[in-house]
């Protein structure tokens, strides 16, 4: 899978831009606030109909115009498919998928991108919803009915809280609880099962890039954590149990005005040689194995869906060490990976060039070599 043409009009700082990119190495050089991201913001874009900087997409749009657009041509499995984006002021956006109108529902799975920006390393010390929005985009990508399962679970997840609040508020009976709860609880296993088969997979390619990025001296495992399940026993009864829990729960869950059991709460346990990552893991071991993560989605991806996603590479050459980029590089190379890298130094790379480069100015491309 790769990206043949980007095309931008009045998309953040860009007035017009027609980009034919290679199908190796991209790289984008340039000074801050010059565009570089919103090169990269704009393929990612593409692939899950949302950007990773912004929820609003009027903010896409470039300063004072009315409407705006992505055009991305991309070849999959030997075959050219276009997708196009139309951003208007004060309406939803519009998706093409070659040509055709698509619900942002059906695009998710057409276009597969993985995103390593300098705030994923904040993935393992972060909070437990980054890890999980980090599981739940890259099953996505390879599942597009595990979307769906996850946009029904949020809004069963959301009516249910929506009613807790109003029991609490004497608004309502706690007996209709009774309607809600089977609903939340059997979305919620499908989730939870389609989310342990993935880690069961993940954990085996993370341990395997983590050893290639360490030198064979860092075993990475990692591992799903179910926020409040017994430690050491069989979730084969996982049903029964969530209904038992939320049972349990429902006073505390009213009072709050809040689900306290579910997928919505549950966390990756990451360790490296038997050592928790996130508590006790060095800067150094914390970054390799973010590395590793983003390494292994790759691989993820790209045994799910038999072809490696685009690669998207955000200003990330400055936070990892001459060893780190120098072996990322190597695996990039090796695989024939399409990769859009932007950095301010071209001292990040190797004299004799690992792809091509671009130069971004004001809103500008320029060069090519």
């Amino acid at each position: 899978m790769f990206v043949e043409q980007l095309q931008l009009r009045d998309f953040r700082n860009y007035d017009a831009l027609t980009l034919a990119l290679d199908a190796g190495i991209n790289i984008f050089l340039g000074a801050n606030a010059q565009g570089k991201t919103n090169i990269i913001e704009a393929v990612y874009f593409a692939s899950l109909g949302h950007s990773h900087r912004t929820r609003t997409e009027q903010e896409l749009i470039r300063w004072q115009q009315p409407s705006g657009s992505i055009q991305l041509q991309f070849q999959r499995a030997g075959v050219s498919q276009a997708l196009a984006f139309q951003f208007v002021r004060g309406k939803r956006r519009r998706i093409l998928l070659n040509g055709e109108p698509v619900r942002p529902k059906e695009l998710v799975g057409h276009f597969n991108t993985v995103l390593f920006a300098p705030e994923d390393l904040y993935l393992i010390k972060g909070a437990p919803g980054e890890r999980r929005r980090f599981l739940d985009g890259e099953i996505s990508q390879a599942s597009p009915a595990y979307y769906h399962e996850l946009a029904q679970y949020n809004h069963l997840l959301q009516q249910r809280n929506t009613l807790l609040r109003k029991i609490r508020d004497h608004q309502a009976g706690a007996s209709m609880l009774d309607l809600w709860d089977p609903q939340l609880i059997a979305s919620g296993v499908k989730i939870i099962r389609k989310r342990q088969a993935a880690v069961q997979k993940f954990n085996m390619l993370a341990n395997l890039m983590q050893r290639r990025i360490s030198g064979n001296v860092e075993n990475l495992q990692v591992g799903y954590v179910i926020h409040g399940w017994p430690v050491g026993t069989s979730t084969n009864e996982l049903e029964s149990w969530y209904n038992k829990e939320l049972a349990k729960k429902r006073e505390l869950d009213i009072l709050r005005g809040t689900t306290s059991r579910g997928p919505h709460r549950d966390d990756l346990a990451l360790t490296v040689n038997g050592i928790d990552l996130r508590t006790y893991g060095s800067q150094g071991q914390q970054r390799t194995g973010v590395l590793a993560l983003k390494l292994a989605e790759l691989e993820f991806l790209r045994s799910e869906t038999g072809e490696y996603p685009v690669l998207l590479l955000d200003d990330v050459m400055s936070e990892l060490d001459a060893d780190r980029r120098q072996r990322l590089l190597a695996f990039i190379c090796r695989e024939h990976i399409q990769t859009l890298i932007t950095a301010t130094d071209g001292a990040y790379f190797p004299a004799d060039g690992p792809g091509v480069f671009y130069q971004v100015q004001a809103g500008k491309v320029m060069g090519k070599r």
